[in-house]
């Protein structure tokens, strides 16, 4: 097993790990720190009660405090059909499993459908950040549309406790243009219930 970083990239950790960009000075980028949440997110627009809830987030499992956050994303239920995940493994089938997997590997929050997270918010959600995914593509239809459309609601995410709300756009596809609008208003409303976003 290789000992380093440069011995598992071979001939190409040189160029990999040598890189510099010579067109945007380093002072400029927003890097992750113990002080982003003050030093990047409060002198935005964000209400307190956002700020807050990205407080949560970010001050929770095992990268508490360094301003990076390792989110676990399980919104196969429905994007991605389980069966394509979870097969292998059937106990993450179960949504309690999930969690506790989130929260075993020291994960800042889980992100996954409202039916996933729901089914477990009342034992779960003050535990750990709950990141609900309002939006989907289906693989059902032949052929695909690669359009995601609302599954759940910003309302019923905040009912079940959750820190936040996330969504995909797939920007260039022909449906961008309303899935732009319909994420925006709904991020909107979840601003107003003090959730965080994330897009």
């Amino acid at each position: 097993m290789p000992q380093s970083i440069t011995e598992l990239l071979g001939d190409d950790a040189e160029s990999l790990l040598g890189h510099e960009c010579q067109t945007i000075d380093r002072g400029r980028l927003h890097v992750p720190g113990p002080d982003f949440l003050e030093r990047v997110v409060a002198n935005s627009d964000r209400n307190q009660r956002v700020i807050n809830q990205l407080a949560r987030l970010f001050g929770h499992g095992r990268l508490s405090g360094t301003g990076y956050v390792s989110i676990l994303p399980v919104d196969q239920g429905i994007e991605h059909s389980a069966g394509a995940s979870f097969a292998p493994n059937p106990d993450y089938f179960d949504p309690e499993n999930i969690v506790r997997l989130a929260m075993e590997g020291g994960c800042n929050a889980v992100a996954s459908t409202i039916g996933v997270l729901g089914a477990v918010s009342r034992k779960y959600a003050h535990r750990i950040p709950f990141l609900v995914k309002i939006n989907h593509n289906e693989l059902l239809s032949y052929p695909n549309s690669y359009d995601q459309v609302m599954f759940a609601s910003v309302d019923r995410a905040y009912d079940l406790g959750a820190t936040a709300v996330g969504a995909t756009i797939y920007f260039g596809s022909e449906e961008s243009r309303r899935q732009i609008i319909e994420v925006a208003e709904a991020f909107e409303h979840a601003h107003e219930l003090g959730m965080a976003t994330v897009l």
